[in-house]
Parts: C-alpha cells; sequence; structure tokens
C-alpha cells in the first residue's frame, strides 16, 4: 500500500472513532461537515443519562436533542458539535463530565438530567462562566442567585400547584395522603410544594408516608394511608417506584386519584403501570395536543424520525437546543459565553415546540401549564 493510500486510510479510521466517541457531533454527514466553518462552529456538552436508573428520562431527551441537532445543522446558520456523556444519573459522574467538558472549551453545557446532578455542577460552571441549560431540572432554587444558570423546565413551586388548584376545582377533595421519596432531592422539594399547595387549598393531610429510591415494596406505607381513607393520593416519585405504587396501590382496592409531580410524566409510568396509571393527575408544559404550528411541526418530525410520540422529556430537550441555538444567533457568536449567556437571559416569547417562553431573572421560563389525566395509558389535556 503507497504511502498516500496509508495516509487516507489513517484518516478515515480517525474520523470513524472520533464519531464514535462524539455521539452528537454532526460527523459522518458530507454536507454538514463540509458546511461547518471556524466561525460558526458550537461545541456544545450534553451531560445525560442513558443508563442506569434514569435512563427512560434520559433516553427520551437524548431523541429530542438529537432531532433539534440535525435541524439546527442543516438550516445551516451554525453548526452545532455536540458531545454527549452518560452519566447515570451519578452525581460524581456529573462532576467529572463537567469538568472534562469545560477543559474542553465547550461554550454551552445541556444537562445534567436529575437536580443533585445540576446543583453539584454550579459551581464548576459559575467559576468557568459557561452557560448550564437544565432540561427537566424542576427542583426550587435551582437557578437561583447565577447568571450562567438556566432551565427550559418550570420549577415544582409553579407546576404542582397548578396540579392542586385545576383537580381540587375539578374533584372536590378534601383530605389527602402524601407518600414521597425522602432520599430523592427532587421529590423532597415536590413534597414540600405539595404539603404548601394542599393546605393553601383547605385539603386536610391525613397522612405522610416516605420510601426511598429503589425500594420496591410499599405495602407497609399504604395500608397505613389507607386506614386514613384519602380522598387522593399524592405520590411524589421516578416512574420506576411511582409504578410499582400505583399498581399496590390498585391490587389493594385504593381507586383513589392519584397526584404525580413531574417524575411521573414519562411514558415508562404507563408502561410498567399498565391500568394501574388510570386516574393519575399531573401539569406539564408539555402536550402533543397543545394548538400551535411548533408543536404540530415537532410532533410529525418526532414520529416520522423515531416511530413513536414524543414526552416531555424529548419536548424538553429539543426545545433547549433550539434555545441555545437563538441565542448564538441573537449574538452574533458561537463562542463568547458571556455574549450567549446575555442573549439567552433576554430572550421573549420564543416560539418552541412547548410553547412561548420568556426568560425571568432568575433562569426559568414563564410558560402556561397544562393538567393532564392518564387515560388508558395517554396523558390526555384536561
Amino acid at each position: 500500500m503507497s504511502m498516500g493510500k496509508k495516509w487516507m486510510k489513517r484518516v478515515a479510521v480517525s474520523m470513524m472513532v472520533a464519531c464514535a466517541i462524539a455521539g452528537l457531533s454532526g460527523c459522518g454527514n458530507k454536507e454538514d461537515s463540509s458546511s461547518a466553518s471556524g466561525s460558526n462552529v458550537a461545541k456544545v456538552g450534553f451531560i445525560n443519562g442513558t443508563t442506569g436508573a434514569v435512563a427512560g428520562y434520559g433516553l427520551s431527551e437524548q431523541q429530542g436533542l438529537n432531532l433539534a441537532v440535525e435541524e439546527i445543522n442543516k438550516e445551516g446558520k451554525i453548526h452545532l458539535e455536540v458531545e454527549e456523556q452518560d452519566t447515570q444519573g451519578q452525581v460524581s459522574q456529573a462532576v467529572n463530565v463537567v469538568q472534562k467538558m469545560i477543559g474542553d472549551h465547550k461554550s454551552v453545557l445541556i444537562g445534567p438530567l436529575i437536580s443533585s446532578e445540576y446543583k453539584a455542577v454550579i459551581p464548576l460552571v459559575e467559576q468557568a462562566k459557561i452557560p448550564l441549560v437544565g432540561v427537566a431540572i424542576t427542583a426550587e432554587g435551582a437557578t437561583d442567585n447565577s447568571n450562567y444558570l438556566f432551565r427550559v423546565c418550570v420549577p415544582e413551586s409553579e407546576n404542582i400547584p397548578q396540579t392542586v388548584n385545576k383537580t381540587h376545582e375539578k374533584l372536590g377533595y378534601k383530605t389527602a395522603a402524601i407518600l414521597y421519596s425522602s432520599n430523592n432531592e427532587h421529590q423532597v422539594s415536590a413534597y414540600k410544594v405539595f404539603k404548601r399547595s394542599l393546605e393553601a387549598a383547605g385539603v386536610k393531610i391525613v397522612d405522610t408516608e416516605t420510601f426511598a429510591d429503589k425500594d420496591s415494596d410499599f405495602s407497609a406505607q399504604l395500608t397505613k394511608i389507607e386506614a386514613t381513607k384519602p380522598d387522593v393520593v399524592v405520590v411524589a416519585a421516578y416512574y420506576q417506584e411511582g409504578a410499582l405504587i400505583l399498581k399496590k396501590m390498585r391490587e389493594m382496592g385504593m381507586n383513589q386519584p392519584v397526584l404525580g409531580d413531574n417524575g411521573f410524566m414519562s411514558p415508562e409510568l404507563t408502561k410498567m403501570a399498565g391500568a394501574a396509571a388510570n386516574n393519575v393527575y399531573v401539569s406539564s408544559m408539555w402536550t402533543p395536543e397543545r394548538n400551535n404550528p411548533e408543536t404540530k411541526n415537532f410532533v410529525e418530525k418526532f414520529k416520522a424520525k423515531y416511530g413513536q410520540e414524543p414526552d416531555n422529556f424529548a419536548a424538553c430537550a429539543y426545545v433547549a437546543m433550539k434555545y441555545v441555538a437563538k441565542a448564538m444567533e441573537t449574538a452574533g457568536t458561537t463562542t463568547d459565553t458571556a455574549k450567549i449567556r446575555d442573549a439567552m437571559a433576554n430572550i421573549k416569547n420564543f416560539n418552541s415546540a412547548i410553547g412561548p417562553l420568556s426568560f425571568n431573572n432568575k433562569g426559568t421560563p414563564d410558560v402556561d401549564l397544562v393538567l393532564l389525566k392518564i387515560e388508558n395509558g395517554q396523558y390526555k389535556a384536561q
């Protein structure tokens, strides 16, 4: 083999390896690569969780973000080179990944997947002055007191009160029992907001029980709750434990309506719980029934690419990537993190798949929420 052919082979192999590592970098698309120039290349880090206990959420986010990257690169205004890393929902891994991405001079970081990871990496991005965009981060205060923290999902303090107020008006319940994960920062935050919201609505809390993430037997807690005969049951849990709780409730003859938080916004819940998920209520920014062109366009393209409807996490990841690209276009730079941050903070009425977004001074969007009820495996707007 000639030296020229050997060199070409080494280049080809190197490109294949780079594509395998980067995952979302746009490698392998000849048209995309040729259209990229140094001035419009945007290096973005995506900190996700596609394996482990949170994989159901992370895989959806991956799909939504991938679709957005394809569309943005096809438009050609900027060229995204996105590196995705899987943390398995582990705080220590999230910290390591963010440190590496900061060292690699990413302009924006998207993620991590869960609130405890997000809060753990805040000091790192603040020191580096790199914008961090949470996709489904709903814990209270997650974006407070920093110029570089953003999220496209509203906190539980805005989500849960709407769930309580709308269901209370609809169902007229007077008593409630609460079951929540006490070792999960997200769910502890959700519990506090549920408690405050129920009390404000004049609902009596007749029992409060706790469990830990990865528990599988909830008989003792549900037996105590059943004895109090609540009109509704509040469950603050991720989909794995949530599905087991719902199934056990229904087996015990507990057919009360259930109020959930953002952890219930996954089709994995309905897959695992089956009919036991019926009569569950949640509030969400996302519904495929939202009547605007951006939503309809996103649903159509997502179904064409993946053969299924997008969920809340796919939609929010799609919007997060679009939001970052819009900010870069507005700022006129893909590398100046301060200018990109300023553009992100000042975006108003951004037409997105989850509705028009305007960002307040805490890096959180103002957006209309929809009350959903699970019926036969589907989240139906009420």
